[in-house]
């Protein structure tokens, strides 16, 4: 009625995603995964005190997968890290040149015709939690061999695409080993 007022455009973004899921809620949405996690990092100060439901469960205290789900094991010891639901999709950015203020050299910047994701943006998993809280960016260890996996920042992060993204757990795909299991018969075989 009044010409002035405007819908809140929080709200119409949470109408968007409603849509996008079909008009239901699904927590196990990647876009609501995204969502939920996006709104977090905007009221994180200093992550004290996380919620539990933030976390994916980590895939080694699970007792079953789905066949089609793929693992990812550290390179190094093989421990099982995530899953491939817990993996977050973004749009892939321009190259380097999307970060031109940053120090690119010349010839990169005249080959950035976009180069490939050389990352993995997952949600944070629960092995994870101890090295999030009380800090807004970090490495991302193995919790078994302590190897460097990657980083997290609630702040977000570049990926090598050139797409901003936030708030980023980024786990380096040269650091992981992609792990498909096959069904043989009453038994699971793992094919990496």
């Amino acid at each position: 009625s009044r010409p002035r007022r405007r819908v809140n455009p929080g709200f119409q973004r949470q109408l968007k995603l409603y849509e996008a899921m079909g008009c239901s809620v699904d927590t196990s949405s990647l876009l609501y995964k995204r969502y939920r996690l996006e709104m977090l990092s905007e009221r994180l100060s200093q992550p004290q005190d996380l919620p539990r439901e933030v976390f994916a469960v980590d895939p080694t205290t699970a007792c079953q997968t789905l066949n089609t789900e793929i693992l990812y094991r550290c390179r190094k010891c093989r421990r099982t890290l995530f899953r491939s639901s817990s993996i977050l999709s973004h749009t892939e950015g321009v190259g380097p040149t999307a970060f031109a203020h940053k120090r690119i050299t010349e010839s990169a910047r005249l080959s950035g015709n976009g180069q490939k994701c050389t990352s993995y943006f997952i949600e944070p998993v629960q092995w994870m939690e101890p090295a999030l809280l009380g800090v807004m960016e970090g490495q991302l260890l193995c919790p078994k061999c302590t190897s460097k996996l990657g980083s997290f920042s609630w702040k977000g992060d570049q990926c090598s695409c050139g797409c901003w993204v936030t708030p980023a757990f980024q786990i380096h795909k040269s650091r992981v080993d992609e792990v498909r299991t096959l069904p043989v018969g009453n038994f699971q075989m793992a094919k990496t």
